[in-house]
């Protein structure tokens, strides 16, 4: 069993403060988060560095990943380290994601820039239920469509400061290794946590 943060952004987006080194430090120091997930925006190239810091901690795993922009939404891809082929619509992102045996999860549906009520026939893997800077009725209707349509829900802080790095975790019944970590989000072997309590709806 694994707490992971699956949504946050270093300074390869452009609206972030987050150094590779502060995020690896600040999983390093974490006393429960031990796994932690590069998507930012429309860029890979923070993911190699990233990696690289954390190699020196085995207690620790990176997960690589990218939010993608799309017209109708944003859509994180989890296992990816290099970028879809434009352009970039809904459906070409799901089949990159399904083609190269990642994670595909619709980021806060219900913010701006979501795919709201749209996101299970989008035919993602899974949706981001509990968003560190979504507003408690956008979480919990993000749950709420997680549940009715059957897909796993799972947590992100989406931080873009350090100060709001891993506020929220997904737990995952999963060994510190990607490929697991990988095959029990599809599996809905999750459930999530903000860092302090649990999250009810």
């Amino acid at each position: 069993m694994i707490r992971a943060d699956l949504h946050m952004h270093t300074i390869f987006s452009p609206d972030s403060s987050i150094s590779p080194k502060t995020l690896v430090e600040q999983l390093v120091l974490h006393p429960s988060i031990k796994a932690a997930a590069v998507t930012d925006h429309d860029c890979v190239d923070g993911i190699k560095t990233t990696i690289q810091l954390a190699s020196a901690y085995p207690d620790i795993v990176i997960i690589p990943g990218v939010e993608i922009t799309t017209p109708k939404g944003d859509i994180l891809i989890l296992g990816a380290k290099v970028l879809p082929p434009k352009p970039w619509d809904v459906e070409s992102i799901i089949d990159f994601a399904q083609d190269n045996n990642c994670v595909s999860i619709a980021a806060h549906p219900f913010r701006e820039l979501g795919l709201g009520e749209s996101a299970p026939e989008s035919g993602v893997d899974a949706i981001e239920v509990l968003n560190g800077k979504s507003s408690f009725s956008a979480n919990k209707q993000a749950y709420e469509l997680a549940k009715s349509a059957k897909l796993p829900g799972v947590a992100g802080s989406d931080a873009h400061n350090p100060s709001e790095l891993y506020s929220v975790y997904t737990q995952i019944n999963a060994s510190l290794n990607l490929d697991d970590i990988l095959a029990a989000i599809k599996k809905g072997l999750v459930s999530v946590y903000s860092s302090s309590k649990s999250i009810s709806f």
